[in-house]
């Protein structure tokens, strides 16, 4: 059984406020742990949400303003403390290896896990090793080099059992099927298509900080779960335009057109204690699933479509 979920750690954008933390995601794909953009706080949420160090797998760090990169220093120093038994994978744009390394050796802390830091040169794959999906770094546009990351699991074939019983498939012979793309039974050839079907793999993806531009698309594009940052309303579309994020008109909209099928907004400006005009906004645009993500939510990764 799989277990694919997005913990939400933090919410807020560059002020935290009494209701939402500094940013924070946790994605759960099956045995791995993705921690998306560790902002100040992120050690406590992870405590509130249940998510151990040991959870941990890889850390995507989408640029070096504080709200998405300050908790880093205790996140590693944590996993260092509970000892992690295995290689943590680091990504964060090159450009920022200074405060990267800063972070990392902020203050004294007995290294006892492995830390593998992976800078980002440009758009493209980043490598996972042993991991269910494939993933690809996408520049955006802030006034920061900032990545969006993009997850998508490889597609594949899948038996349909109503089908097999239908032609009287079992044991053995399907497995002879699968190999052989077709099989003899009772003087007729039974081949794989029509007892199987070929299904797309799921698809997620990060879009933090950045004003619209091509990587967004191309981040949004299938996606079956959709993390975007909704920072500002479009009454404030200039101050959005000027400082490099989306309103969530604009969220929506990419949503839409790249046939998303659940759409998270987060990333909130603290200028909006009330984020109903948020989910309004969006539902101008989108039809599908909105959700206005809210401190230590869970969102499950929608489930394959048939």
């Amino acid at each position: 059984m799989t277990n694919r979920e997005l913990v939400v750690l933090g919410t807020a954008s560059q002020v935290p406020t009494r209701h939402r933390n500094h940013n924070g995601y946790l994605l759960r794909w099956d045995g791995e742990g993705l921690l998306f953009d560790p902002g100040e706080g992120t050690q406590r949420q992870m405590l509130l949400a249940g998510v151990s160090a040991t959870d941990l797998t890889r850390i995507c760090v989408t640029h070096f303003h504080g709200d998405h990169s300050l908790g880093l220093a205790g996140v590693i120093q944590r996993i260092n403390l509970d000892r992690v038994p295995h290689p943590v994978q680091c990504f964060y744009p090159l450009s920022g290896q200074e405060y990267f390394d800063r972070l990392r050796h902020s203050t004294a802390f007995h290294e006892t896990a492995e830390l593998r830091p992976q800078p980002i040169r440009a758009t493209g794959p980043i490598p996972v090793p042993g991991a269910p999906f494939v993933m690809d770094a996408v520049a955006l546009s802030h006034p920061v080099d900032s990545f969006g990351y993009r997850l998508v699991e490889p597609g594949g074939r899948r038996m349909l059992p109503e089908k097999l019983a239908e032609f009287g498939l079992s044991g053995r012979i399907v497995g002879q099927l699968q190999r052989q793309a077709g099989v003899e039974l009772d003087g007729r050839t039974i081949t794989l298509d029509e007892v199987s079907e070929i299904y797309r793999g799921q698809r997620f993806a990060f879009v933090m900080d950045t004003r619209m531009c091509e990587g967004v698309e191309r981040l949004a594009e299938g996606a079956d779960l959709l993390v975007i940052e909704a920072t500002f309303l479009s009454t404030e579309a200039h101050l959005a335009e000027e400082h490099g994020h989306l309103t969530a008109a604009q969220a929506a909209r990419v949503a839409a057109a790249a046939g998303v099928r659940t759409l998270v907004l987060t990333h909130f400006s603290q200028r909006y204690p009330d984020t109903s005009g948020h989910l309004a906004e969006a539902r101008a645009h989108f039809d599908g699933e909105i959700v206005v993500a809210e401190d230590l939510m869970r969102v499950p990764v929608p489930p394959r479509v048939r």
